[in-house]
């Protein structure tokens, strides 16, 4: 309904008006101003962190990463923590467990804030040092002690036969058997031996045996002790390829060369691996000096997990890949692998002594840990 107050009468529109003002009274006395919340802000807040493991002998922890934080403050209800690595956890008692993922030795500050019920808040940070390491590989799920003369053992091992495709892809000039002049376990070793002699088509003979189709494996540790040949031209190798490497090809399926040694660059092993986005001449790849390679065992390793792959002998490291963006370009090492062992006789890139007449890898062991 609209008034118009051009046609009532004064007293009638005096009347209105003490109505309306006496309404307009009623109602602030009924609701009346909402007040301003009292502010609460936290006090006395505390930040403890222990780093798990940590000790005199091992300051930065136990390796596993782990760090336990208590915030305590009056007045809070709830805490927010940061913990330097881009995580960010909130949590209502003030005491939570964290473990960091990025291997090496981390500097990172963790800080915390308190939560009044106002949503007010206070806080504070430390800076922490904490050492991460991959659990180790313990589990042997592979073994070869070749403690057993005779042919290697076949419930292990397979071989490789012929020359391949234009000398196994790499210009080599053995032809692979396998005869007992050329592959053989005696007095505890396991002899692959490169003999020149016309055999077939090829001028030289050796052996190539591997664990397709009988052993292969996802993530751990390889170890094999070893005793390189000596001579210009040979080419020993400790290696993996991947087990889908008949349906997906080289070098899509990844490869990992644990030793190689050229008999041309006696002093030097190196170890390398072949992906789809670097193979041929790989530029993945790391070298160390080891002088006495074919008069002393050495054992030449490899740690492979879903975050690094990690080369040594004897234990010290001489190549590490991990690569910033993994996918199947850059990281086909998410699958299955299986191992080879073999002395290849020259290639497209070198050649071999003509005075060479025969030399032999021995190994002593081949473990693998998970």
């Amino acid at each position: 309904m609209i008034i118009c107050f051009r046609y009532l009468n004064p007293i009638i529109i005096i009347g209105l008006g003490l109505l309306l003002s006496c309404s307009g009274g009623a109602d602030d006395e009924i609701y009346p101003p909402t007040p301003e919340p009292e502010q609460v802000l936290p006090t006395n807040l505390t930040l403890d962190i222990s780093v798990v493991g940590a000790d005199e002998n091992n300051p930065f922890g136990d390796g596993s990463g782990m760090i336990q934080v208590v915030a305590k403050a009056t007045n809070a209800i709830k805490y927010e923590f940061r913990f330097g690595d881009g995580t960010v956890v909130t949590d209502t008692t003030g005491t939570v467990e964290y473990t960091y993922t990025r291997r090496e030795l981390n500097n990172y500050s963790v800080s915390v804030s308190a939560y009044s019920k106002t949503n007010d808040f206070i806080n504070t940070f430390k800076q922490i040092q904490i050492l991460v390491e991959r659990p180790p590989f313990d589990n042997l799920v592979f073994s070869d002690e070749f403690d057993i003369d005779g042919s290697p053992d076949n419930s292990k091992w397979g071989y490789d036969i012929g020359t391949g495709s234009n000398g196994w892809g790499n210009g080599e000039k053995q032809y692979y058997t396998d005869r007992p002049e050329n592959v053989k376990v005696e007095e505890g070793l396991l002899k692959i031996t490169a003999k020149k002699e016309n055999y077939g088509s090829s001028s030289y003979t050796s052996a190539r045996i591997l664990t397709e189709g009988k052993f292969d494996f996802t993530y751990g540790r390889v170890e094999v002790r070893a005793k390189l040949p000596y001579g210009e031209g040979t080419w020993p190798a400790i290696w993996m390829l991947g087990s889908n490497i008949r349906t997906v090809g080289w070098p899509a399926c990844g490869e990992i060369d644990i030793m190689e040694h050229w008999g041309h660059n006696q002093g030097v092993v190196q170890s390398a691996l072949h992906t789809s986005s670097s193979f041929g001449n790989t530029v993945n790849h790391g070298a160390q000096n080891i002088d006495d390679v074919s008069a002393a065992f050495h054992v030449y390793a490899v740690e492979w997990d879903d975050y690094e792959i990690v080369f040594s002998v004897d234990g010290v490291v001489h190549y590490t890949y991990k690569p910033a963006n993994k996918n199947s370009e850059t990281w086909p090492f998410d699958a299955s692998q299986f191992l080879i062992l073999n002395v290849a006789m020259g290639g497209s890139w070198f050649t071999i002594d003509p005075d060479f007449t025969s030399s032999t890898m021995e190994v002593d062991y081949v473990r693998i840990y998970q």
